[in-house]
């Protein structure tokens, strides 16, 4: 049979989507793949969600002939946020097309290649979104220095072929200095280089924002919007006037202990009622949890995971090592309470002709975007806790 774009274009629809939403949904990240996906509380372009707080009031002991208690309805505050569009797209030249269409096995891999590289590009930046605030920011600039190598902040967010905008502390993107493709990233040093022309500190000063290219205040909240003070409204409500929507934080942890830990867990069996069921970490914080059992002699518990991951355990609760957690920082969560609120699953975008692959005006290049309509939500932010400045080991 000979290869044709008709060919793509099926192949990419009834084959390939089903892989690649499974991949992303239940094998990219693992706290992710526990997470609740659901179409539940989502209203056109936004999710709203009601948030119950505190308990229902008409309760209470009397006499044997007094009054009842006054009938008292439940404490709710409606959440809303917006849908967020993640994109995620591929390209194939018509050489390359040309090139496999008398062989089969040529067709394949082209296709598996292109899909293998669009999985690796979302898996990373929708992991990353998971730690975020919603802002898309990457990372601060420390140093500006010759040769366009930059230091900042920290390197996790950043990989080579991202492209990132420089935005001043405004979050206006500097003149001159948008859309720079990283090509080179120093993660010991913490250092990026990007391509294009030179850029100096008359151009970016310390403190300059690093954003994902077009994704500035577009991407999904993520655990950040719930644990930083300095994002006061989430999901459309003031953190300032309701401050029982604040999550448990324990800061300055220091060396790690048993009993620290277990603080945070009381402190969430006590204000939210259960007992977490999950605890996300950096690698150097799992290591000194790992390091902590070990002296203390235990033997070193495993769980499976949704996705196929592995945890070791701590009291019975997974601990989970994610790349993009902030270091020196532990989450333990009620992964029930979240959920990822979407319109749909991943799905291709189509013209109107039905058609997956479109040609890109005046190049000989073919394009197909994946996209989702999706918001990340926690019904009981409260319910959460973190703590910082843990050493690691």
């Amino acid at each position: 049979m000979a290869i044709n774009l008709t060919n793509a274009d099926e192949a990419l629809k009834s084959y390939y989507l089903d892989a690649v939403s499974e991949q992303l949904n239940e094998n990219a990240n693992p706290f992710l793949s526990i997470i609740k996906k659901t179409s539940d509380n989502v209203w056109g372009k936004e999710v709203k969600q009601l948030a119950i707080h505190g308990i229902n009031g008409g309760i209470g002991a009397g006499t044997e002939d007094g009054n009842l208690p006054t009938a008292r309805g439940n404490h709710y505050v409606q959440f809303t946020s917006t849908l967020k569009n993640l994109y995620g797209t591929i390209e194939i030249s018509d050489k390359a097309l040309k090139a496999a269409e008398n062989n089969s096995g040529a067709f394949v891999s082209l296709l598996n290649s292109e899909m293998d590289g669009l999985l690796k590009a979302s898996a990373f930046n929708f992991g990353r979104m998971l730690f975020g605030d919603g802002s898309g920011k990457v990372s601060i600039v420390s140093i500006v220095n010759n040769d366009n190598m930059i230091m900042v902040t920290n390197t996790s967010g950043l990989i080579e072929g991202m492209v990132i905008d420089f935005r001043d502390q405004m979050g206006e993107i500097i003149s001159g200095i948008g859309e720079r493709e990283v090509v080179f990233v120093d993660r010991v040093n913490n250092m990026i280089k990007v391509n294009g022309s030179t850029i100096s500190f008359d151009d970016v000063s310390i403190g300059s924002i690093i954003t994902v290219h077009g994704s500035y205040q577009n991407e999904i909240t993520g655990l950040a919007a719930i644990f930083d003070d300095n994002v006061d409204t989430l999901y459309g409500v003031s953190k300032s006037a309701n401050p029982w929507i604040k999550p448990y934080i324990q800061s300055s942890v220091g060396t790690l202990t048993e009993a620290k830990l277990q603080k945070a867990i009381d402190n969430l069996e006590n204000i939210g009622g259960n007992t977490p069921d999950v605890i996300v970490t950096g690698f150097g914080v799992r290591r000194a949890i790992v390091s902590l059992l070990s002296t203390n002699r235990r033997s070193l518990d495993t769980l499976d995971i949704a996705g196929g991951f592995k945890s070791v355990s701590f009291n019975g609760i997974p601990v989970i090592a994610d790349r993009f957690c902030p270091r020196n920082t532990i989450y333990i969560l009620n992964s029930k309470d979240f959920a990822l609120h979407q319109l749909c699953d991943w799905q291709w975008l189509t013209g109107d002709d039905g058609k997956v692959l479109r040609q890109i005006p005046g190049k000989p290049v073919y394009t197909a975007t994946l996209v989702k309509y999706a918001e990340l939500m926690c019904s009981r932010p409260y319910a959460q806790a973190m703590l910082t400045n843990v050493t690691e080991a």
